[in-house]
């Protein structure tokens, strides 16, 4: 898909938010990463570059761009149409999204209050998450156990009267660092007698509900990602009323697979955006230094790398923009395969391009001088978050197997 397939509409957001992102949200990394706070206070000092940012994007019409068409909250995007521009966004992938509140995990969390939450829910939820007034953290992965199979999750939401009683340790909850967070979804088993896929269960708890404890940041190859973070917390006879329930009890598989659907490729989309900036540094530098005479873009390896590059972006492109069709004529339930493979695809290709971005800058590749090695770090959890590559590999695998019959019937005409 190119630009001119676009409506004149989109168009004309696209050339509005390339504009922000090249010009405000690229050039604002530096100021950000400077106003952050230093030691403790790097989880209580938010940037003031990025309220700012975020006026702007407002101002521009760049807000809530995710929300997928039929929600009278949002622009009324198609996911294809949201694909082209949260790619651009992924060309500075720390501040654009957030700048434009298409942030993950906000944007899962507020299409599980715009499909599944009622009316009170959205009122106290929904509607600040929407102005950007606060953040939200997503609390499904546990430390004991291979959360890949989210029905090894251990953690217990057990009824008692009129509230529901959580305990639980759970890890890798991003944002939950983040002082502005102020709700957790988080899920747990509330009958484990029940077939397996009907245990889990999805509950709201406020983030300053008595016996939630955020125990520590985690660090991601040394980078810590302040001050939205990913944190181990933990849930110690926590008390919310039953009200607090999404959907239901048993539902939270039917939840997690209308959240973490549309968010898997939200996430592709934004790699892409990445992996464009990571070629345009690579070209860049080998464009300016010179090695044994002569320019490094002179050197058959490097021409190698760079043209290799662009072949994989433009592959994984198409994966994302197919998914991203399929989720709107058919659902993100019935175009699993589709998701998947464009969650296998683009981070390993997003990976291989800033690998050779890297090694083209040498030294400065790895330091901190550069945005390189940050953005490795991010990219290479993709390959695990959200379901492993191991795990959708097989789920590929199982559907192309579903084939057989049909592929014999052939053999035999």
């Amino acid at each position: 898909m190119n630009i001119t397939d676009l409506s004149p509409r989109v168009q004309e957001l696209a050339r509005v938010l390339t504009n922000f992102v090249e010009n405000e949200c690229i050039p604002a990394e530096q100021i950000y990463e400077e106003q952050i706070g230093k030691g403790d206070d790097r989880w209580k000092v938010i940037p003031p570059v990025m309220e700012e940012l975020k006026e702007k994007a407002r101002k521009l019409g760049l807000w809530n761009l995710f929300i997928p068409k039929g929600h009278e909250e949002g622009p009324g995007l198609t996911n294809l149409e949201y694909a082209y521009l949260c790619e651009i966004m992924g060309r500075s992938v720390r501040i654009a999204p957030e700048a434009c509140n298409c942030g993950a995990p906000d944007t899962g969390n507020m299409e599980v209050f715009l499909k599944y939450g009622n009316k009170e829910q959205k009122e106290k939820w929904l509607k600040p998450l929407l102005e950007g007034k606060i953040r939200s953290a997503f609390a499904m992965t546990e430390p004991a156990v291979a959360s890949s199979d989210a029905t090894n999750i251990e953690t217990s939401i057990k009824r008692q009267g009129d509230d529901y009683i959580i305990n639980g340790r759970k890890w890798w909850i991003s944002g939950a660092g983040d002082p502005r967070c102020k709700v957790f979804l988080v899920m747990g088993k509330t009958d484990t007698t029940q077939p397996k896929h009907k245990q889990q269960t999805i509950i709201i708890v406020p983030a300053d509900t008595p016996g939630v404890t955020v125990v520590r940041p985690l660090t991601v190859f040394g980078y810590d990602h302040a001050p939205h973070g990913h944190c181990e917390v933990s849930f110690e006879n926590v008390k919310v009323p039953k009200e607090n329930l999404l959907l239901g009890e048993g539902r939270g598989f039917e939840i997690v697979q209308g959240r973490l659907g549309p968010g898997r490729i939200h996430h592709c989309m934004r790699a892409i955006g990445v992996a464009e900036r990571a070629l345009d540094t690579l070209i860049t530098r080998a464009s300016e230094r010179r090695t044994f005479g002569k320019y490094i873009s002179e050197h058959q390896i490097a021409m190698q790398d760079i043209a290799v590059s662009r072949i994989e972006i433009e592959q994984g492109r198409l994966l994302v923009f197919r998914a991203a069709d399929m989720i709107d004529k058919i659902g993100a339930k019935k175009a699993l395969k589709e998701i998947a493979l464009a969650k296998v695809a683009v981070p390993s290709i997003c990976l291989r391009v800033l690998d050779r971005a890297i090694q083209i800058h040498g030294a400065a590749g790895v330091g901190p001088d550069t945005s390189l090695a940050d953005l490795y770090a991010n990219m290479r959890t993709l390959r695990i978050a959200d379901g492993p590559d191991a795990v959708h590999l097989m789920q590929i695998a199982k559907m192309e197997l579903q084939r057989v019959p049909e592929l014999k019937k052939k053999a035999r005409l």
